[in-house]
């Protein structure tokens, strides 16, 4: 299909911000995929009067990036700006505030539909969106296809968003109920997923409404009251991260990212980094949201982490001296010569994938007659 690139765009879109006792870092990067189609939004402090409150969003588009820039330019107005959000004043109840993100969907949703029509051809493209509203006491998860977001609460995975996949019962019943099938565990076997803004080819089935189509642009929402003592953390990333790292792993990562930096978007690029190495072959978009009680820097953390990359060095320069006279091995022969080894304090759910750029660093150091294919992840194989 032509997808993929040679090697991996590694550079990366940074931004960070703090207020209303929160601080957030983001990160995305195109990867191996010919476009960036991903966006995001990050807002602290919302309009008509709820200063306190914050908005975070990740949109992973598909078939093009236009749905996905426009949700992030436009989707919090839709919600924040419809009758059913605003409700009860001096701020919305939770009630309002449900109903409210649904509503917004759906009408951002038609007002893209208009808008494609009036261009003479329907726009193709589609996104999926994963978002956390911040209210003082709620956090409100809002979640429209296969992007996740978790809350980490107390040191664990307190909750996550459901991915919405074809092969999901409720989801497979709605598609069949509109005429379609699910094949390959694609929507008429074609699309990953089951809940998405846009991807109108999918939204004409005559006589169904809005939210019965094949592909239905109702978003999940779930709200949690907040826990001042206990909420560490709340990750929003597209299924470019999910794809390769399990819930508590990366959540385990985080922490122990915490412990060592207090710098969230070079968390955020640890962790986008650590996929690609791990396999991930998608764009990649992660927002991390930090709560007053999240991981402290802890100088042992740090301690730890600089004795382990010393290790990590030492050992680069015994793998290459060690075969000497047959040339330097090449980065792939030493990332797997240390994968059979037992190395003690390793970052849990990143493992040796997140020190990759430490072993790259020293490799290209000791090798300066390198080829330029060693600097990127190799196509067939991270190792």
């Amino acid at each position: 299909m032509g997808a993929f690139l040679d090697k991996p765009k590694m550079e990366k879109h940074n931004a960070h911000g703090e207020g209303n006792g929160l601080r957030y870092g983001l990160s995305s990067m195109q990867g191996w995929r010919v476009e960036m189609e991903d966006a995001h939004t990050a807002v602290i402090g919302l309009p008509g009067g709820l200063d306190l409150w914050s908005f975070f969003a990740v949109y992973d588009g598909h078939a093009g990036s236009q749905v996905a820039k426009y949700c992030c330019e436009h989707l919090l107005e839709h919600i924040t700006n419809n009758p059913d959000f605003q409700g009860a004043a001096p701020e919305p109840t939770v009630e309002n505030v449900k109903s409210g993100i649904r509503t917004g969907f759906l009408q951002i949703d038609e007002h893209m539909r208009a808008i494609s029509e009036k261009k003479h051809g329907v726009d193709r493209s589609g996104s999926t969106a994963v978002g956390a509203m911040i209210s003082p006491k709620h956090v409100y998860f809002i979640n429209c296809g296969d992007s996740r977001g978790l809350l980490s609460r107390a040191g664990k995975v307190h909750f996550f968003t459901q991915d919405h996949k074809p092969s999901n019962p409720l989801e497979k019943e709605r598609i069949q109920n509109a005429g379609g099938s699910v094949m390959i565990q694609r929507v008429n076997g074609s699309l990953a997923v089951s809940r998405a803004l846009g991807d109108f080819d999918y939204k004409c089935v005559h006589g169904k409404g809005p939210t019965e189509q094949l592909v239905s642009p109702e978003p999940e929402v779930y709200e949690i009251e907040r826990s001042e003592p206990e909420d560490e953390f709340i990750i929003l990333a597209c299924d470019g991260i999910w794809d390769v790292m399990a819930n508590e792993e990366l959540c385990d990562f985080v922490r122990s990212r915490l412990e060592v930096t207090d710098d969230l978007e070079k968390v955020c690029n640890e962790i986008v980094d650590t996929c690609l190495y791990k396999g991930s072959r998608d764009n990649m978009s992660v927002v991390l949201i930090c709560f007053s009680s999240a991981p402290k820097v802890s100088p042992e953390a740090v301690k730890k982490e600089a004795d382990l990359d010393k290790y990590l060095e030492s050992r680069v320069e015994e793998i290459i001296k060690k075969q000497g006279d047959e040339g330097v091995p090449d980065l792939v022969h030493v990332m797997r010569t240390l994968a059979t080894e037992s190395i003690p304090n390793l970052p849990p759910g990143g493992e040796l994938a997140s020190k990759r750029s430490v072993i790259e660093a020293v490799y290209n150091r000791l090798n300066p007659y390198r080829s330029d294919d060693t600097d990127s992840a190799s196509t067939d194989d991270m190792w």
